[in-house]
């Protein structure tokens, strides 16, 4: 693969592409797409919402405030962004839509809604449509986010947990940390799962980016010297390097069907690498807990660099994701540049905008 191929993340610094974008409700739309459609009937009522410049926890304190019923009471599917217009779905019981008709808010409108057969619970959603807009976006900036996301349409991006997961400063997973040895004490259980949460993705960010180092040195270096680096034994990449996928799969990496499925080993990696190109599985990394499968082999030489003892519950992560839905159009009298594209759930518009950025 040229250099010119590549995306702005495996480009030299000098290649880095300014422009700006702004995480607002003019310039920055999440809608969110529901997992099934709903039925029409049943003793729940759900709620389609547009808010901005709130987080969903503020919108449902003030909807459960105005109904006089308790936060815990309404069902979401998701956290969506405060420094955006985002849209998405709640349900309640049906017996408060008499008193939703009396419901003003200037950041909050109600959009829609529908009788439903069972409340609303986190994860329900396939994913969520973006729709961005960079501003100062000149000829040539133009010509390279074009040409990676022509890069990202055929090869997917690394699915990162995005900077806001970890904070204002970055550092939350510090004390994530400090709670599992026992260093820091914290009586609210909701904020006690957040912060070890967030040092798991911590460990997952950071496991990721050395797979990722593994899938650069291989368009450089042969398999041998990639193993010299990174530390593997000989022979643990054969047949590595030819896998038409930038991000490789390894012998014992675990697998999942792609975009939701069951979890299973890799036993041929040249084989499930050619299902990988084909969007039917995708690696998964680990997300450090107990209860969750470990990866085997060479995959596993990597991820235990990553592995803690953490008595919470761990799962398993893909590693790598397809955003879709690609649409984008330049204006250029306005030199502003409309992006549009689909990510499945858990994944960060964010980690996109970075890979354009070229970071």
């Amino acid at each position: 693969m040229s250099q010119s191929n590549l995306p702005q993340w495996l480009m030299p610094l000098s290649h880095r592409n300014d422009f700006i974008f702004n995480s607002s409700p003019r310039d920055f739309t999440v809608e969110e797409v529901p997992l099934y459609a709903f039925s029409g009937e049943g003793e729940h009522l759900v709620l389609k919402i547009r808010k901005k410049e709130l987080t969903t926890w503020e919108m449902l304190d003030i909807i459960s405030t105005h109904l006089g019923i308790r936060r815990r009471d309404i069902g979401y599917a998701g956290l969506k962004d405060k420094h955006a217009m985002t849209i998405q779905h709640i349900s309640l019981m049906a017996t408060h839509e008499e008193k939703l008709r009396s419901f003003a808010h200037p950041q909050i409108k109600i959009l829609d809604q529908v009788r439903h057969n069972n409340k609303i619970r986190i994860g329900h959603l396939k994913g969520n449509r973006f729709y961005l807009r960079f501003k100062k976006v000149l000829g040539i900036q133009k010509e390279m986010l074009d040409s990676v996301l022509t890069w990202i349409e055929k090869n997917g991006i690394p699915n990162y947990f995005g900077h806001q997961r970890f904070g204002m400063h970055g550092d939350n997973w510090e004390e994530g940390k400090k709670i599992l040895a026992g260093e820091l004490k914290m009586r609210d259980r909701r904020s006690r799962e957040f912060l070890i949460s967030a040092y798991q993705s911590y460990l997952f960010n950071h496991w990721l980016s050395k797979r990722i180092e593994l899938c650069r040195l291989l368009e450089t270096f042969s398999e041998a010297e990639t193993e010299g680096v990174m530390g593997l034994a000989e022979g643990t990449l054969s047949q590595t390097k030819k896998q038409t996928s930038f991000f490789k799969v390894l012998q014992g990496d675990l697998l999942m069907h792609y975009p939701y499925g069951r979890v299973f080993y890799a036993e041929d990696p040249e084989a499930e690498a050619a299902r990988f190109w084909d969007r039917d599985i995708s690696p998964t990394g680990l997300l450090p807990g107990k209860k969750v499968k470990c990866s085997d082999g060479t995959a596993r030489q990597l991820e235990v660099l990553f592995d803690e003892e953490i008595r919470e519950q761990g799962s398993r992560r893909y590693a790598w994701i397809f955003p879709t839905e690609i649409t984008r159009k330049y204006l250029p009298e306005k030199a502003h540049y409309e992006l549009g594209f689909f990510l499945p759930k858990g994944s960060y518009a964010t980690v996109l905008v970075d890979m354009l950025r070229g970071r």
